[in-house]
């Protein structure tokens, strides 16, 4: 396993089990099965209503709670100082723990930004506090961190977004790294790409002929090649699966290594096309979601 060291000094292991979409009843075991396989670093979301699965796969496991790094993500309609405070509340209450490792802010809300601030001031308030280890943001541009930056103390440990190898957002790279703000990989694998309900006419990063040719030479996977060329490269990733062998899979990619001249290969894929939401798009439906109490 290959640590990172966070702004703050706090390490988080490189690949983590992500839980997006992925069914309540189906998550339990999933957690239960990546931590059995390996796996040290969870992360979740208050949005993705699996919290609690997320906790219970966890006490399932065998592993101790203080080897575990869990992550989840407050969503926009708790942002604001006392709300965001609250769905602190909500989501330990969920997990079933005291603390969390990384607490982020899952969307900049950029409508109103002014809650995002009091939102993320309250992370600081946490984390001065010992209840979170670290504290971050998803979804945020250059322009939404440098807002940010100038109105907060704490610069983020970590900006979770959107990453794979056919939307590479090479300039929230360099602003991340501008700031030591850790860049994590969501949909590392492309998954959104892929994934059913996200538009028609979409090519799956799985099935592109540069990656596969790379996995043969390598007698890996595509998705352990992706994996592997954001390691290496030095972001965090977090691979989605709640089926036990893919999940073992996605964490066997500790023993080979990417040429420079694969990593270029790799890199040259982007086609600057995002597959998800558009973080600058309103949405005022994303305010009338209601977070459970825990």
């Amino acid at each position: 396993m290959i640590t990172l060291t966070l702004n703050n000094g706090v390490t988080l292991p490189t690949i983590g089990l992500g839980v997006f979409q992925s069914p309540p009843e189906e998550t339990t075991d999933a957690v239960a099965e990546a931590l059995r396989v390996g796996y040290r670093h969870i992360d979740t979301a208050a949005a993705y209503r699996n919290e609690r699965e997320v906790g219970e796969g966890i006490r399932r496991s065998d592993v101790p709670r203080n080897d575990i790094f869990i992550e989840t993500k407050v969503w926009v309609s708790d942002f604001g100082y006392d709300k965001t405070l609250h769905a602190f509340e909500k989501a330990t209450g969920k997990l079933g723990v005291d603390t969390l490792d990384l607490l982020i802010l899952h969307q900049p809300a950029p409508t109103r930004f002014d809650t995002t601030i009091a939102a993320y001031r309250a992370l600081e308030t946490l984390y001065a506090d010992g209840r979170v280890r670290a504290i971050g943001v998803s979804n945020f541009m250059p322009h939404h961190l440098d807002r940010l930056l100038a109105e907060t103390e704490v610069v983020p440990a970590v900006n979770q977004v959107e990453l794979h190898p056919y939307f590479t957002q090479p300039d929230v790279q360099q602003e991340d790294a501008a700031h030591g703000i850790l860049t994590q990989a969501w949909s590392p694998i492309g998954g959104i790409t892929f994934y059913p309900g996200w538009g028609d006419g979409k090519r799956s990063v799985m099935d592109d002929p540069t990656i596969g040719a790379i996995a043969a030479a390598h007698a890996k996977t595509p998705a352990q090649v992706m994996l592997r060329w954001g390691i290496q490269q030095g972001r965090s990733v977090i691979p989605k699966s709640v089926n036990p062998a893919r999940i073992a899979q996605n964490f066997d990619v500790f023993d080979f290594e990417l040429t420079a001249d694969e990593l270029t290969r790799i890199d040259a894929l982007d086609t600057g096309v995002r597959g998800g939401p558009d973080p600058d798009q309103p949405r005022d439906a994303f305010f009338d979601v209601v977070i459970d109490e825990a």
